[in-house]
């Protein structure tokens, strides 16, 4: 294909993985842009659809509590069961959590267990590293399978935490199928609105490199341990 600047349209391709200049046959993609839409696509449906190896979640030393989805099925058709705990799933982050933290974490598969598996061994000692350097510590870091966000605000009404963060993976694009994202809320409740949440997206390797972003969330939680207030209001 003839463009205006190619010199331009390089450089562009070089700063995004976005499919521009990808040139086509016809009506349709160039046939090696069709096959790599077609793989990454794949790789998204595939990290959705795995679960988190239990080989890695034994390694990082993280006990397993699941929501009230029965299975990843119905986890994807019921965003409102991932959000909750039974009793018993509550009773056990109780018995085998420190309670009242001032900064509890913990990991939830979410929407991409590549994202887990691929960014938390780096993400989580930056954060320890970080906040240690303030004299602080973590209450105990476990598991969440089938979770998606709000589980952090039942975890940080049982724990009575100050901070709750929860680092979990987000739906895949076609760019990349291991993005995480770390939510944190000061005092989180059942049912606050979602504006009370401050977000670091877009970790991996390709992206905010996860010890970089350790680094940088545990700056945020301490200033939000510092100013008693995270979201919207949270001002740096």
């Amino acid at each position: 294909m003839n463009y205006e600047n190619p010199i331009m349209l390089e450089n562009f391709k070089e700063k995004t993985p976005a499919r521009i200049g990808a040139g086509r046959c016809g009506s349709r993609p160039a046939t090696p842009a069709q096959l790599a839409m077609r793989a990454d696509h794949a790789a998204a449906k595939d990290t959705v659809l795995t679960d988190v190896d239990s080989k890695w979640i034994e390694r990082m030393g993280f006990f397993t509590v699941q929501t009230m989805c029965k299975d990843k099925l119905e986890y994807l058709r019921r965003p409102d069961l991932g959000r909750r705990f039974s009793e018993e799933a509550l009773s056990d982050i109780r018995k085998k959590c420190k309670f009242q933290p001032r900064i509890q974490l913990y990991v939830a598969d979410g929407l991409s267990s590549q994202a887990i598996e691929a960014n938390v061994e780096d993400g989580l000692p930056a954060i320890r590293t970080g906040i240690s350097k303030f004299g602080l510590e973590l209450g105990t870091p476990f598991f969440v399978k089938y979770g998606r966000v709000a589980t952090e605000d039942y975890i940080s009404e049982v724990l009575d935490s100050e901070v709750t963060c929860v680092l979990i993976g987000e739906r895949p694009g076609l760019s990349t199928a291991q993005s995480m994202s770390a939510y944190i809320v000061y005092r989180g409740t059942v049912g606050m609105p979602e504006s009370r949440r401050t977000v670091v997206s877009n970790i991996h390797s390709n992206g905010f490199p996860p010890a970089e972003a350790g680094a940088y969330i545990a700056e945020l939680m301490v200033q939000m341990l510092e100013k008693k207030v995270s979201g919207v209001a949270f001002k740096r």
